[in-house]
């Protein structure tokens, strides 16, 4: 007994020495979170999302982002590289192949695609699907690490975000993992680019941002929004340089991409609601490099549930759609389609959704 005993004693020792001091990549720094307000008030749970019309990829997974084309067809990135078109008969065909991870991606008027590829940077695509590698670097020679998504101001500069500065996707094993090590640390590591076609050159518009994530530039081209995931927050920044604003905050879940609407307003989607335990230990910085000592399933992880959202350019949220029972989740997003449709997007699904939107809905 007493053998057993030390040995057990030993083995609590060595397991408390490897949660307590084991190497970990990140360096968390402590930041004050405001209580989850939860899915209520404007956020009130209902079922508007789960009346999808789903079309699937074809065995592809990872909807993150999706555009009209030139040809009025709709057009979406997926895990493997590959960007697709979708045609009237709902078939599948592969437009190019970025051989990285396409995120956000985003027509410019002269039918050029815009592509924030989180392994390569930031890319374009002619009609013919030719991709050409546009920025792996600011002028700074800072490279990008985590090209996330993009927009077009009417003066042709490509804005886009770069999430962290401190964790590549590519290098740490794909997009999510690397977006968990940086909402982890949450030191500040993501930025906006600002790319010039006229020039090709690449500078910071912004940066000190928590995981930089969706960019929309509003109707009127005087503004980007920009939502940063870390902070549950969406930002305004002008674009002649003025301090930027926050414009939603608190938010019930971790915000992704943002894109468009109606009426100067635009759908935004929460990719998962926030978690308690990450919540409450925002202050200490040591038990959040014990959680990623852990096994991957005992780490927090995302939550099965969908949501979009619209809101108005003060940050006002006019309406959501809700799947609460998590059939179609990881919600990254909307795009408004030309025939009342929206197309939802996602991290993780095998096909894209489509819902008619109606007072019916």
């Amino acid at each position: 007994m007493r053998k057993l005993l030390w040995f057990l004693g030993a083995l609590l020792a060595c397991l408390i020495a490897y949660l307590a001091l084991w190497p970990v990549s990140v360096r968390p720094v402590a930041w004050e979170v405001s209580e989850n307000p939860g899915y209520t008030n404007a956020f009130a749970p209902n079922d508007r999302l789960s009346s999808l019309d789903l079309v699937g990829l074809d065995g592809r997974l990872g909807p993150e982002d999706a555009d009209i084309g030139p040809d009025g067809l709709v057009y979406v990135a997926s895990h493997k590289g590959e960007i697709l078109r979708i045609e009237a008969d709902r078939s599948i065909t592969p437009f190019a192949q970025t051989s990285g991870r396409p995120l956000g991606i985003e027509f410019a008027d002269d039918g050029t695609l815009y592509v924030a590829d989180a392994y390569l940077g930031l890319l374009s695509i002619d009609r013919t699907g030719q991709v050409t590698l546009l920025a792996n670097e600011a002028d700074d020679e800072s490279p990008i690490l985590y090209a996330d998504d993009v927009d077009i101001a009417a003066d042709g500069a490509v804005y886009f975000s770069d999430a962290s500065t401190r964790f590549g996707a590519e290098a740490n094993g794909g997009t999510l993992p690397a977006s968990v090590l940086d909402l982890v640390e949450h030191s500040g590591n993501g930025r906006i680019l600002k790319y010039d076609p006229a020039t090709g050159k690449t500078t910071v518009f912004a940066q000190g941002l928590n995981f930089a994530n969706g960019v929309a530039v509003n109707e009127a081209s005087n503004a980007v929004f920009v939502v940063e995931t870390g902070a549950y927050r969406i930002w305004r920044f002008p674009l002649d340089g003025s301090p930027g604003e926050v414009v939603l905050d608190n938010l019930p879940g971790f915000p992704d991409n943002i894109n468009n609407a109606a009426g100067g307003t635009f759908w935004v989607g929460l990719v998962s609601p926030r978690n308690a335990i990450m919540d409450n230990l925002a202050g200490n910085p040591f038990l959040r490099q014990v959680i990623m000592r852990l096994p991957d399933a005992m780490k927090p992880a995302p939550t099965r549930y969908g949501l979009i959202f619209r809101m108005d350019a003060a940050g006002r949220v006019i309406e959501t759609f809700q799947d609460p029972a998590g059939r179609y989740a990881l919600t990254t997003g909307a795009v408004s389609l030309p025939d009342g449709h929206i197309a939802v997007t996602s991290l993780t699904e095998p096909a894209l959704g489509l819902l008619k939107i109606s007072s019916d809905n």
